[in-house]
């Protein structure tokens, strides 16, 4: 009976949404729609036209998700992107 109690929907739900972070980069006066378009190739691998549509997202809207997965992953992509000058942060996915 405590094997089954370690397997519980609760341990295996905190296991996922530990996994589920983005990282968001924000819109900025600062930085160049090509510069941020170059960024999002450079560091992400993004094709040119990925990386334009997210960089537009990033300018229609405020703000445009880059990457998905650990909080230890999206804490390096956000430090990255500070170390290109742009603004981004992370925060759980869906929220």
């Amino acid at each position: 009976m405590a094997f089954q109690e370690d397997l519980s929907p609760e341990g295996s739900v905190a296991t996922r949404a530990d996994d589920a972070w983005v990282t968001l980069v924000w819109n900025d006066p600062v930085n160049l729609m090509s510069y941020v378009t170059h960024v999002f190739q450079t560091y992400f691998g993004f094709s040119r036209a990925d990386a334009e549509r997210r960089m537009r997202e990033v300018h229609e809207r405020g703000r445009t998700v880059v990457s998905t997965g650990s909080r230890e992953r999206m804490e390096v992509d956000v430090q990255a992107m500070h170390g290109y000058g742009l603004w981004a942060t992370l925060q759980r996915s869906g929220e």
